[in-house]
């Protein structure tokens, strides 16, 4: 029988109706999404969700694949009485995210691509994240991803929002190793879901920084012509967390998918 990790689901903004999901990025929890959550139209209900072993969920044993922490996702929102969603990822949450619209398209009502990408991996980036995930297990400890965050942050951000490093490497410092060397073969192992966009029939929103160079424009411009419904937002002066470099701007593009979702425009 294949494990059922609990996850952890935090009500970060307050309403009704169908909510936004919110799914975090590596190597960081839900935490990344509280600037934006509260910049959010009110009565918009927000949910952020602890991946498998991040924050404050259970790993419970679960093999490192994507499609699995998608079913545990689903399967923890259903506990709570969601039975459709707005679902949005912000790198590693936009491939999980993808993965339960591959998986439960009827509860995806839309998608929201936050600094992520449809494409697997180069061999080469393979390769890395099996690296990456080796040093963690054996060193047992975060310091083989101590450095992301400073990498993960746009040029902007780290001259004129240098409160932002030391918080991310905070949160890094607060994952456990194995879960974050899971999380590496997890996303090292991801197919191409290209073809996920393409058969989507709801609205996605895909949004990027203008200076993210681990997903970079091209990839966002390659999931908005995919999609059937899709908008592109870049975000200027941000990198890969956008949506914590500029939390504002991206709970805008959000709000107006949420809003297409629930009211059609």
């Amino acid at each position: 029988m294949t494990p059922q990790p609990t996850l952890a689901l935090h009500e970060l903004h307050d309403g009704d109706g169908v909510p936004l999901v919110l799914l975090h990025a590596f190597p960081v929890d839900h935490r990344v999404w509280g600037p934006l959550a509260e910049r959010l139209p009110a009565r918009l209900r927000a949910v952020a969700v602890d991946l498998p072993g991040q924050g404050h969920s259970d790993l419970g044993g679960l093999a490192p694949d994507l499609g699995l922490a998608a079913e545990a996702v689903h399967r923890s929102l259903r506990a709570q009485g969601i039975a459709s969603a707005v679902v949005v990822g912000m790198s590693m949450g936009g491939y999980v995210a993808l993965a339960l619209a591959e998986r439960h398209p009827g509860f995806v009502a839309g998608l929201g691509l936050v600094d992520s990408k449809s494409t697997a991996d180069t061999p080469e980036a393979r390769a890395n994240r099996l690296r990456v995930a080796h040093d963690l297990e054996s060193s047992q400890t975060v310091d083989p991803v101590l450095g992301m965050p400073a990498v993960l942050l746009g040029e902007t951000s780290l001259a004129q929002r240098r409160g932002l490093l030391p918080v991310l490497e905070g949160w890094v410092r607060g994952q456990s190793p194995a879960a974050l060397a899971w999380a590496q073969r997890a996303m090292a192992d991801r197919p191409d879901r290209t073809a996920v966009l393409e058969r989507f029939d709801g609205p996605v929103a895909v949004v990027v920084g203008a200076e993210d160079t681990v997903t970079p424009l091209a990839e966002a411009e390659h999931m908005a012509h995919a999609a059937a419904d899709g908008a592109l937002t870049v975000v200027p002066g941000a990198g890969h967390l956008s949506a914590l470099e500029d939390p504002a701007t991206v709970a805008g593009s959000l709000a107006l998918l949420h809003r297409h979702v629930v009211h059609g425009g």
